[in-house]
């Protein structure tokens, strides 16, 4: 399901409507941001953070530059993704990297959240950019808490602080001491939570704060529950100063409220979205990008920046030297299965291009595929994936035991390698795509002529 779904899908109606009128009245645009304040309403957008968004779009719609624009439908649509972007803080909010290390974040939130799992996100997200974080296991109260950050940790490879029976201010103290002495340039503190805001949290939080002065105070809060996360980050920001919010379950998010609502009711940015239950799920937040997405027009820059992360570049190279030559495997089909799987599911993919999400909205993407084509490689000998013209019957029947799958099965992953070894060979005949292997063969066969003239 695609995140703020059901809002995209009003405000591009709407705007749909607007692209079909040759000119636009201050009718038009009044019965316009009727609607728009509906879908946000329905979105659970702060109605205060609502009545302000649209009395600007209307304010800068209805003037001389759009009601006499030749495009008027484009310029209330270039406005309102204006006003989103602004409305969710402009530009992207980093958290702040100290100049004397180590860079202290703290996390707050109610119980529930994901602070103990977007603690461990979060030293992921550092450590591959080449950070040396601490998680610190502040919470010692939920069962398991302490235990839980430190499979997290062994996951990533990120070193775990903790200490029993001893006072929450007193560890975070204690962590800060050990990344110093170890050379740790940035420490993450995972608190306790509640499931409702009390005085006794708060004064636990204020006391950890007052102990070592974090650099950044950032809640988690749950995408799903709206306008309440909204509400529990203003109270969390009244008592502690906060300095970012990261929204967890974003990708589950379809109405909106709480990205379209934070910022304007705590003054505090969103500066990272938890998009899924993998510990590398996490993105930075991007207004600009969240905006477009919400307008239908896609989100190109995110999809690149996936693409650079799951695919290596000197593989890049070769794969691009092997498709000029005709030269593609089995093994190369496997490797960008992995990549793709790196990205995301290929629904969240497609939701990203430009017109393709809306297009192929009820379009069903069994993912299982990967799996099944994955498996069956994997079932083939080294011979096999290098040249698959050697697979014959007796193979194929090998190979779906082995996989778990049919003879059918096989015999339909091999015709589409086919196929796009066929496509493949189009393309290289296209102008400006011929194949190093041509110029290589056409050098051979010119210098070999001009021997034989010169012999005779």
């Amino acid at each position: 399901m695609a995140m703020f779904e059901s809002l995209s899908e009003r405000i591009q109606g709407v705007f749909k409507r607007l692209r079909g009128k040759g000119a636009l009245t201050e009718n038009d645009v009044n019965e316009a941001m009727r609607e728009v304040r509906v879908a946000l309403l329905e979105a659970d957008v702060n109605f205060r953070v609502v009545k302000d968004l649209v009395a600007r779009i209307k304010e800068r719609a209805v003037g001389t530059e759009v009601l006499q624009s030749l495009t008027p439908g484009q310029q209330v649509i270039k406005i309102v993704n204006e006003e989103l972007v602004t409305l969710m803080g402009g530009l992207e909010s980093k958290i702040t990297i100290a100049s004397k290390p180590p860079t202290l974040v703290m996390l707050v939130g109610l119980q529930g959240a994901g602070k103990t799992t977007h603690a461990a996100k979060l030293a992921h997200f550092y450590k591959k950019q080449g950070k040396h974080p601490l998680m610190v296991a502040c919470d010692i109260y939920r069962p398991a808490a302490v235990h839980q950050l430190r499979v997290l940790g062994e996951q990533i490879g990120v070193p775990v602080f903790a200490q029993e029976q001893t006072k929450p201010a007193v560890i975070a103290a204690g962590a800060l001491r050990e990344a110093e002495r170890n050379g740790l340039d940035m420490v993450i503190i995972d608190t306790a939570g509640r499931l409702h805001i009390n005085e006794e949290l708060m004064a636990e939080l204020g006391e950890i704060k007052a102990t070592v002065g974090p650099h950044e105070i950032i809640i988690v809060v749950d995408a799903m529950i709206g306008q309440d996360s909204v509400n529990v980050a203003e109270q969390f920001h009244q008592k502690l100063g906060l300095t970012g919010v990261i929204l967890s379950k974003l990708d589950g998010d379809t109405r909106g409220g709480a990205a379209l609502s934070v910022k304007a009711v705590t003054g505090c940015p969103i500066k990272f979205a938890g998009v899924g239950e993998k510990i590398d799920a996490l993105e930075i937040f991007y207004p600009e990008r969240m905006a477009s997405r919400i307008l239908g027009m896609g989100d190109v820059l995110t999809l690149i920046e996936k693409a650079e992360q799951a695919v290596d570049a000197e593989k890049a190279r070769q794969l691009e030297e092997k498709m000029r030559n005709q030269e593609l495997d089995l093994e190369d089909f496997l490797d960008q299965i992995g990549a793709l799987r790196k990205m995301g599911s290929m629904s969240s993919i497609l939701e990203m291009i430009p017109g393709v999400g809306k297009q192929l909205k009820d379009v069903t993407i069994d993912e299982n595929q990967f799996n099944q084509a994955e498996a069956i490689i994997r079932s083939m000998t080294p011979a096999e994936r290098r040249t698959p013209s050697i697979i014959k019957d007796s193979r194929k029947k090998r190979i779906a035991a082995g996989s778990g799958t049919s003879v059918q099965d096989v015999g339909r992953l091999l015709k589409q390698y086919d196929q796009s070894k066929k496509m493949m060979k189009q393309m290289s005949d296209l102008p400006g795509f011929k194949t190093d292997r041509v110029k290589t063969k056409a050098k051979k066969a010119k210098k070999a002529k001009k021997g034989k003239k010169g012999k005779g």
